[in-house]
């Protein structure tokens, strides 16, 4: 071969390269500056979302959503069930509200907050048990089996190493005009339904009003309504992040958004305590209901050297440490002001194989498991109760039987897969 083949050949890949590196990249328009005027989704106002650390904007919006949360609560108890993020262990909180359903004990709450796949749950758990036949279908039917669909070219210039199709095309079977409007029905009354992503561009957690989003109505709604959810279950890596419109002051820019997680594993403190309704003393009696969609530690493994194996390894590592702080400051601000605080989460020793895991098989047990444990009563533990129980964990052999979350003598058997 000849100098001048080789210097063409290697021409020729260079723009192959090239052109890899353009197709992977997602076109956007530039991202609002940061002293730019407010911006939002066009035709929405700007009240639909909040950035979590923008104190002025929080605190324009405390008062019209104490009085829809008061308006909601009247003179019951206020219920707020937190949902974290998880992957596949959404699935034990899908069972976990539809064993509580079956038991009796699954209240209406007036504030749902989820995060990443907790908030693919949240507006089922918003809508309450009438919608649990979707609830099911979503996260124990089998259709998530199809999530993990790689690229075959080009993965390393992708933004992503799955596909995103996959991921919106679940949604969207779910995200139907009937939930919108079911959504802006409640949100009439006054309930409130949060959804947190995290925008890349600002590096901060952005917390979205769905059921403001719900009652703008018609297909602007139902379309915003499901990138958020897409967004907020997007891990950064493994699944590609999703640019969201915005205008303001005349002007459009692209917002890139992507898993909630990233930034807050789950959300009650202090993104919405400000919220509630009358003085902070008065929230003495409000129930305060945690749900952690995976284990808060990690038994030692062998790590395998590819690049889903390190990320998935990352990602959850990175969720366990901030759920357990979290988890901490939560039950620390609910003795504080003299509400109820109940939690729940994936022991250690039950045999979760990890957030990525979405075969059916799996996910079924988990779900199974959860819903047994709600329905016999064993649901709800403490964060020292779990911590104690972590400790000496380990995970156990097929056929090996798991407490409940409480820990106390009713159990279930599950298999490991």
């Amino acid at each position: 071969m000849t100098r001048r083949s080789v210097e063409g050949l290697r021409l020729l890949c260079l723009i192959g390269i090239l052109s890899l590196v353009a197709c992977g990249t997602l076109p956007r328009r530039p991202a609002p500056p940061a002293a730019a005027e407010p911006v939002a989704p066009k035709g929405f106002p700007a009240t639909v979302r909040f950035v979590g650390s923008d104190t002025r904007r929080l605190m324009g919006s405390e008062v019209p959503t104490r009085q829809r949360i008061r308006a909601a609560r009247g003179d019951g108890p206020l219920n707020i069930l937190a949902l974290s993020g998880g992957g596949a262990g959404g699935a034990f909180g899908a069972g976990a509200l539809v064993g509580l359903g079956q038991r009796g004990e699954r209240p209406t709450f007036t504030v749902v907050t989820g995060v990443s796949t907790g908030g693919l749950l949240a507006p089922f758990a918003f809508l309450g048990p009438a919608w649990d036949s979707q609830l099911v279908e979503a996260f124990a039917s089998g259709r998530s089996e199809q999530l993990l669909r790689t690229r075959s070219i080009g993965v390393l210039f992708r933004p992503a190493i799955y596909q995103g199709r996959p991921l919106a095309d679940l949604v969207d079977h779910f995200v139907t005009n009937e939930l919108i409007n079911a959504v802006a029905e409640e949100s009439a009354k006054g309930r409130v339904l949060l959804v947190a992503t995290t925008d890349l561009d600002k590096g901060e957690t952005v917390i979205w009003d769905m059921g403001v989003i719900a009652s703008h109505g018609g297909e602007g709604a139902r379309t915003l309504f499901r990138d958020v959810l897409v967004a907020s279950t997007s891990i950064p890596g493994l699944f590609p992040p999703v640019l969201i419109h915005v205008e303001g002051a005349g002007k459009s820019y692209d917002e890139m958004h992507a898993d909630g997680s990233t930034s807050v594993p789950f959300f009650f403190a202090p993104e919405v305590l400000p919220f509630m309704p009358f003085a902070y003393e008065e929230l003495k009696g409000a129930n305060l209901y945690v749900i952690i969609n995976g284990p808060l530690g990690a038994t030692a493994q062998t790590t395998h050297g590819n690049a889903v194996s390190i990320l998935e390894r990352s990602f959850a590592t990175a969720l366990d440490h901030a759920s357990r702080t979290t988890l901490g400051l939560s039950e620390a601000l609910s003795q504080r002001y003299g509400m109820t605080f109940r939690f729940s989460y994936i022991p250690l020793d039950y045999p979760f194989r990890g957030v990525l895991d979405f075969r059916k098989q799996p996910m079924q047990a988990l779900y199974r498991y959860a819903a047994g444990c709600a329905a016999g009563g064993q649901l709800w533990t403490t964060p020292e109760q779990a911590m104690s129980r972590d400790v000496e964990a380990v995970l156990p052999s097929s056929g090996r039987t798991v407490n409940c979350p409480s820990g106390n003598a009713s159990q279930r058997r599950v298999q490991s897969h």
